[in-house]
């Protein structure tokens, strides 16, 4: 017989730990799966050498270290965690039966905190254990102010506003700024694009792909294929940002919440209230704007005392 929860929160990285401090100092004895198969316990930050912009930290830290701290504070106050994907869950029944690897738990509330992931493209040398996070990163705003890659020539793959905005945001920090698209203009919105374009520390490269990513340590050069001459040239370079868009991770939920359209979890603004009662959303599962640990643990506090408030409205607490 599967167990029972008052809150289960499926998902870990700063919102789904950060959820669990604040619902385990508020002795509802939260249950975490914080996956597996799915993504490294501890989400996006597991894969991130050097986080410098999360407060409290003026020297920075490592993701492993940062997410290593997170998980502990949870676990001190009593979370149980386990290890493991969700395969499943059940809103249609009260209380909601959630299906792990190997836990079944039946949960009164659940907090969905199992964040996004970037995409990428298989380029040779980008891909993980090449130099992926060596000098090859997803996010701008996360990773651009790092020493590695200012005053270099720096490239962003992608053509919508994303992109742009990628681009834009990199331009405080290197010394040029190559948009590397395989059409032969933008798709972002036109103002994006003028204002883009416009930049003079931003080159675009039209019709063209970037096919191999070299280096030592770190990346320092990038090879590009011209899609319809078929040429190809190597290019010194600092970094390689993709910018291609994030993917929510809500394929488990089977349709049973409202989503956007791009697979975002929808929620009430200003709450982490999600389509069902008793279900709340953090960190980038439902946020496609901002995308930081900051904001994403700031999310995970919502959840948990949302959470708390409406167990105590129905009665369980």
């Amino acid at each position: 017989m599967a167990k029972r929860s008052k809150l289960v929160i499926i998902g870990s990285g700063p919102a789904g730990y950060t959820a669990a401090i604040y619902a385990a100092r508020a002795n509802l004895s939260p249950s975490l799966y914080e996956g597996f198969f799915s993504g490294p316990a501890g989400g996006q930050l597991m894969t991130t050498t050097d986080v410098e912009n999360f407060p409290g930290f003026p020297e920075g830290a490592s993701g492993p270290e940062l997410m290593l701290a997170f998980r502990s504070q949870a676990e001190r106050f009593g979370t149980e965690f386990f290890t493991e994907d969700v395969e499943s869950v059940d809103f249609s029944q009260r209380p909601f039966l959630i299906k792990g690897k190997k836990e079944e738990i039946l949960a009164d509330s659940v907090i969905i905190a199992t964040g996004a992931t970037a995409k990428r493209l298989d380029i040779e040398g980008a891909r993980d254990g090449e130099f992926w996070q060596r000098g090859v990163t997803a996010c701008a705003v996360c990773d651009g102010a790092m020493p590695i890659f200012r005053n270099k020539d720096l490239y962003v793959i992608g053509g919508g506003d994303t992109a742009c905005e990628e681009a834009m945001f990199l331009t405080k920090y290197a010394k040029k700024v190559y948009l590397v698209h395989r059409r032969d203009e933008l798709r972002a919105s036109k103002i994006m694009a003028e204002r883009t374009l416009a930049n003079p520390k931003i080159e675009p490269i039209w019709d063209t792909v970037v096919t191999r990513v070299e280096g030592e340590k770190t990346v320092n050069q990038v090879t590009l294929e011209n899609v319809k001459t078929k040429e190809t040239v190597t290019r010194e370079a600092g970094g390689l940002f993709f910018a291609i868009g994030h993917k929510p991770n809500t394929d488990f939920l089977s349709g049973q919440i409202d989503l956007h359209d791009s697979g975002y979890i929808k929620v009430k603004p200003g709450t982490s209230y999600t389509s069902v009662p008793g279900v709340f959303a953090a960190g980038d599962v439902h946020d496609h704007v901002y995308r930081q640990a900051i904001t994403a643990a700031g999310s995970g506090c919502m959840a948990a005392l949302d959470a708390e408030r409406w167990l105590v409205t129905e009665g369980v607490v």
